[in-house]
């Protein structure tokens, strides 16, 4: 059976993340990264779809969770995951386009200029 969590709950969806954390330390206690980043991604995954994406807007920057050295330019969003590309501290915008789930966007940086 193929489950989705767009099809989730948010209970379902916290009792995911519950779970997937738990796999991801016993993961960590075994060492095995490999399996802790898998369970980590799917985690934030969940929790994007916790959150609603139209909090979340094209042409603005936001903090990145798990990288505080780069902010994150959206272009568009498309369902749970923010596209667009990293910008660094001296305010250089990587070549890469992206996607992040929205659960690792942060605070939104308002434009000093």
């Amino acid at each position: 059976m193929n489950v989705r969590y767009s099809d989730f709950s948010v209970e379902q969806l916290r009792e995911e993340v519950r779970k997937l954390k738990e796999k991801a330390q016993k993961a960590e206690q075994l060492g095995n990264l490999s399996e802790v980043a898998i369970n980590e991604r799917k985690m934030q995954v969940a929790m994007a779809y916790m959150l609603n994406p139209e909090d979340f807007q094209p042409n603005e920057r936001y903090e990145l969770a798990n990288d505080p050295g780069h902010l994150f330019k959206i272009n568009y969003i498309n369902g749970v995951f923010a596209w667009g590309h990293r910008v660094n501290l001296l305010d250089e915008v990587y070549e890469a386009e992206e996607a992040v789930p929205i659960s690792l966007l942060g605070d939104q940086i308002k434009n000093s200029r």
